[in-house]
């Protein structure tokens, strides 16, 4: 399976954020989007959700058989600052979302079970929503995916609101999240971006482009990406 972006555009008023942005995402990749503020990453994981309509192109998924329309229901979203109703517990939440997609949960898998695979307590899973940190509220993002299994998942920096302990428990989670799934995560971490991806995408001037795969591991990794950011955005400013 994978993502085919087609000259995806998006505009503002005069200022073009997304300028027929092009790429290709693969099914079993883990992909880190990089761009400086205000580059559109926001933007474009917006347009690919559904959460905002694209000025031009399309994005089709691609199964192998057959290519079609990516749909809203296509992508689960981890928002950077997630959208959830606080007046309920994690459990009484992630029982309402289960009940609506009952058919969608493994026979076999109880409400007990996601939250174990998230690491999440007893005590913290009865505990009010809005007493959550920023990085329980994550988790719990991440665990409606293990429900409703989106072939697109987009995280907006997911793992900068985790202490180092769940930190890694969410890395070892997407890697196996990436067999069956098409994963994008925008970060301005460009350590975690090496360590995690298997691919690096830049966004820059509107435009998607690969990192060259060598870069990743070599010991000038950060300083090649900073250079070309600096060099993209001196071209635009020219």
């Amino acid at each position: 399976m994978k993502l085919v972006l087609e000259g995806i555009e998006k505009s503002f008023g005069e200022k073009r954020v997304l300028q027929g942005a092009e790429f290709s995402f693969q099914q079993g990749n883990i992909y880190g989007l990089l761009g400086r503020n205000g580059a559109g990453k926001t933007t474009l994981f917006n347009c690919l959700s559904g959460e905002m309509k694209t000025d031009g192109g399309r994005a089709l998924l691609d199964d192998g058989n057959t290519v079609r329309e990516l749909k809203e229901q296509d992508v689960g979203y981890v928002y950077s600052s997630p959208i959830l109703p606080e007046f309920l517990t994690g459990y009484e939440f992630v029982k309402f979302f289960t009940d609506l997609h009952r058919e969608q949960l493994p026979p076999d898998r109880t409400i007990d079970d996601l939250f174990e695979i998230m690491h999440m307590s007893k005590e913290d899973r009865h505990r009010l929503i809005k007493e959550y940190s920023h990085g329980m509220k994550n988790k719990i993002q991440m665990l409606l995916f293990l429900i409703t299994r989106p072939p697109v998942i987009l995280l907006d920096e997911p793992l900068t609101s985790f202490d180092v302990i769940v930190a890694l428990e969410m890395k070892q989670l997407l890697k196996e999240l990436k067999t069956n799934h098409i994963l994008i995560f925008s970060t301005h971490i460009l350590q975690l971006a090496s360590d995690l991806c298997d691919e690096l995408v830049v966004l820059n001037r509107g435009k998607l482009s690969a990192v060259p795969a060598e870069w990743m591991r070599s010991p000038e990794f950060e300083t090649s990406i900073i250079q070309l950011l600096k060099d993209e955005e001196n071209a635009a400013n020219h």
